[in-house]
């Protein structure tokens, strides 16, 4: 039973489904996205773990974002638990009923209520005391155009080719999610082409501070189990190596032929590991499920797109 069904959803919580997908009515107890649609193509697959590091990684190159991670989480104590928390909410977010989507939001949104404060110190374009607040739209964005971002990189990288209409439609379709998160539809930019022409000036505006450094230290050098470790560092090289090269020299990191070489090396053994896996393997559990349950009638085939 989901927690849409368990826990009735409220007139103002109906509302705001309805406002997420464009005004239409909208069932919370089907799924915000077509089974059929790009978003359920891309997010899927479980190679994309790989680029996971890498969307942290940009997020915490913005000085922002970093300082309200660094002063209102213990990322020291428990590096992974962003990382992980992301990956489950994307989940939720694409696969799950709409109601259970929007709780998982909420609970995301009552953390934010208390992350918020100001600089401690200049860096880049932002001046001491500069306020920060995880609820402000444009802060909101930053953090899911680094999913998606990502998302692409990694598909392409470490799954298969991607091709542009496709980025269209996964870009249009990302849209419900980012109004899910209380993200307006005028913090973004208009198509897929324009995105990337915004992301890529916004990556080059970033400057990396030592709460970034710091974060990204934690999450990429964790302590973890000998059975792990061998992850840990293919997820490290990979997220760095992800990077655009001004961020990746920010980082620590010089951009090298030989890093290159090992990445592609990577990247071809993903892919033909995508190939020889029959799709039910390769993929995330929660997508598993979701698409069983389309395909059983529990959920309906199409979602709200």
């Amino acid at each position: 039973m989901s927690v849409a069904e368990s826990t009735p959803l409220s007139e103002s919580d109906r509302a705001r489904l309805r406002a997420v997908v464009g005004g239409q009515d909208c069932d919370p107890d089907r799924p915000l996205f077509a089974v059929d649609s790009a978003t359920w193509r891309v997010q899927r697959e479980a190679a994309l773990l790989l680029a996971g590091g890498r969307a942290l990684l940009l997020q915490v190159a913005h000085p922002l974002v970093a300082a309200g991670v660094a002063a209102h989480s213990d990322f020291e104590a428990r590096p992974l638990d962003r990382l992980r928390r992301t990956l489950e909410l994307t989940l939720e977010v694409v696969f799950a009923p709409a109601g259970d989507a929007l709780r998982a939001v909420q609970a995301i949104e009552a953390v934010h209520d208390r992350v918020r404060g100001r600089l401690e110190a200049s860096i880049g374009p932002f001046a001491e005391s500069t306020p920060y607040d995880a609820d402000q739209p444009p802060l909101l964005w930053w953090v899911y155009a680094t999913l998606l971002d990502s998302s692409v990189v990694g598909y392409r990288r470490f799954v298969g080719p991607l091709d542009e209409a496709t980025c269209e439609a996964l870009y249009r379709e990302s849209a419900v999610a980012s109004r899910l998160f209380g993200i307006p539809d005028a913090v973004r930019p208009p198509d897929w082409p324009s995105f990337q022409r915004w992301f890529g000036q916004e990556v080059e505006r970033l400057v990396v501070g030592d709460q970034g450094r710091a974060v990204a230290e934690a999450v990429l050098s964790p302590s973890l189990p000998w059975g792990l470790t061998a992850f840990s560092g293919v997820l490290r090289f990979a997220s760095l190596a992800l990077l655009p090269p001004s961020l990746r020299e920010q980082y620590g990191v010089m951009a090298s032929p030989r890093a290159d070489r090992r990445l592609e090396q990577l990247a071809r053994l993903s892919r033909a590991v995508c190939m020889l896996l029959p799709g039910p393997v390769r993929r995330f559990p929660r997508a598993r499920r979701a698409l069983r349950s389309a395909r059983s009638g529990r959920t309906p085939a199409a979602g709200n797109t």
